[in-house]
């Protein structure tokens, strides 16, 4: 059987507006190394870097996904909270990581990820002040079922396909 992974889904949290500009795939990696590797030490960081790679990134929306095998995901997400920083061109902006997920394929975050935004486009919906901002969130509301249609990734059957 192929090697068992978990993948988690997390999203950039940051006051700071330029920190957008600095989350990319390097930047979060060694944040993330660096969490471990002061939660848990070399240790820890040994058996998380073990396949450990953040396999998808969205500066945009600020979401990440990471991958590590099954048997050091608690390890990872134990030293998640503890990522306070992100580095870029050694500039350092104050950020943090929410957890949103924790998925045994890249497809069930995917799925998660599209009920996820769903719900938060309906809060803002609630929130609405005018029809043109209504609108604007009912299309992006209709884009998210359509994406689910068509969201078949080759980039699966590395898994168990266990959740």
């Amino acid at each position: 059987a192929a090697l068992s992974r978990r993948y988690v889904l997390c999203e950039v949290v940051s006051e700071d507006p330029r920190c957008r500009q600095c989350i990319e795939e390097r930047a979060v990696g060694l944040a993330v190394r660096d969490a471990i590797g002061r939660v848990h030490g070399d240790y820890g960081l040994a058996c998380c870097s073990i396949s450990f790679t953040v396999k998808y990134l969205n500066a945009y929306t600020g979401t990440v996904l990471l991958r590590c095998r099954k048997d050091s995901y608690r390890l990872l997400c134990s030293a998640l909270p503890f990522v306070r920083q992100l580095e870029s061109r050694a500039q350092r902006y104050p950020c943090f990581l929410n957890t949103l997920h924790i998925g045994g394929t890249i497809r069930t975050c995917q799925k998660f990820l599209i009920q996820y935004n769903r719900r938060q486009l309906l809060m803002l919906l609630q929130n609405c002040t005018n029809e043109e901002e209504r609108q604007c969130i009912q299309k992006s509301l209709l884009s998210c079922s359509i994406t689910e249609e068509q969201s078949h990734s080759g980039d699966e059957e590395d898994d168990d396909g266990t959740e």
